[in-house]
């Protein structure tokens, strides 16, 4: 049986493909390489080039290859882009969503794993929230991905099937070995971000807002490295392939730093003091979001390897420097 990997050619999706392989699945990426890349999908895993609400093509894909699982990550994810487009969002995120969860039902694929956000948290009023903390969503990002949750829900209610629903928290780092990492040019992930600026590749970085409430001003994130977030998928993978029930988690390290924090680290370990530009906020982002995760460790038996700032920065900033032979 295989692996129907969607946006397995993607930042995320291609560190959960090498995980996959890793642990003796046969991962099949669909993607429409919009942001992927062909060169992220290792040699040997087919590629099938096309969009997750070809329903045709979705079929003919999980016939040939036997597809008894699905791992959903195509998606656009820029919140405040969002704001801006939010009828593209409700229609990449949303939309093509419920097709191939439909295509996937009617294929009885009976496992499905969603790449969701902690957006669906919003402005929490707890930390570290948990996922009972009530969804209130401040942007259309947030809000095309809970719609997800919702319909998978229903699904599972409905139909013989089940789904992990895993919300990330802020995603950074690279493969420990090398072999992938953040390679989207203008990506705003802001290790990513941190990382091109101390390398030249950007003259300055923006820094969006200064007056939250928190202890510096600076919005509060979760960083969680992104080879600990793709053996969540395979985790997720087991707890449903073991006759586990539906559920949704966290994918963080209970644990948060602000902008201004991992910026300091960027500079220290590249050793280059690099330009800083503050400006206003942004729209939809909230001052402080950080993560409980004890569903993950105690029902999906996920065990974080790597929850260190330092070993994600020199990551991030090992992989940008070998990007260019790549892209």
């Amino acid at each position: 049986m295989a692996v129907l990997v969607t946006g397995g050619a993607g930042y995320i999706g291609s560190h959960t493909v090498l995980e996959l392989l890793d642990a003796g699945e046969k991962p099949v990426v669909l993607d429409d390489l919009s942001t992927g890349f062909r060169w992220a999908v290792p040699e040997g895993v087919p590629l099938v080039v096309g969009d997750d609400s070809d329903e045709d093509l979705v079929t003919e894909t999980i016939g040939r290859y036997a597809v008894d699982a699905i791992i959903h990550f195509a998606a656009k994810i820029v919140v405040p882009d969002s704001v801006a487009d939010p009828l593209g969002y409700y229609l990449n995120n949303t939309a093509k969503a419920r097709t191939l969860i439909a295509t996937a039902i009617g294929c009885d694929v009976k496992h499905f794993i969603f790449s969701s956000t902690a957006a669906v948290y919003g402005d929490p009023d707890h930390l570290p929230v948990t996922e009972d903390e009530p969804l209130k969503p401040v942007s259309p990002y947030g809000r095309s991905k809970l719609m997800v949750e919702w319909m998978l829900e229903d699904a599972a209610r409905a139909y013989d099937f089940a789904y992990v629903a895993l919300r990330y928290f802020n995603v950074a780092g690279a493969d420990p070995k090398g072999r992938s990492g953040q390679s989207t040019p203008n990506a705003t992930h802001l290790i990513k971000v941190a990382a091109q600026t101390a390398l030249g590749k950007r003259p300055k970085m923006q820094v969006f807002g200064t007056d939250y409430p928190t202890p510096d001003g600076a919005c509060v994130r979760d960083y969680i490295q992104v080879t600990d977030l793709a053996c969540a998928h395979i985790d997720a993978l087991r707890h449903l392939r073991g006759g586990g029930e539906s559920l949704v988690a966290n994918c963080g390290y209970a644990r948060g730093f602000s902008v201004l924090e991992v910026i300091e680290a960027v500079k220290r370990i590249s050793g280059v003091d690099f330009k800083v530009e503050y400006v206003p906020r942004r729209p939809g982002d909230p001052a402080a979001i950080v993560a409980s995760n004890e569903r993950a460790r105690n029902i999906l038996g996920w065990k974080p390897q790597h929850d260190n700032l330092d070993e994600i920065v020199r990551q991030a900033l090992d992989w940008e420097k070998r990007l260019g032979e790549k892209v």
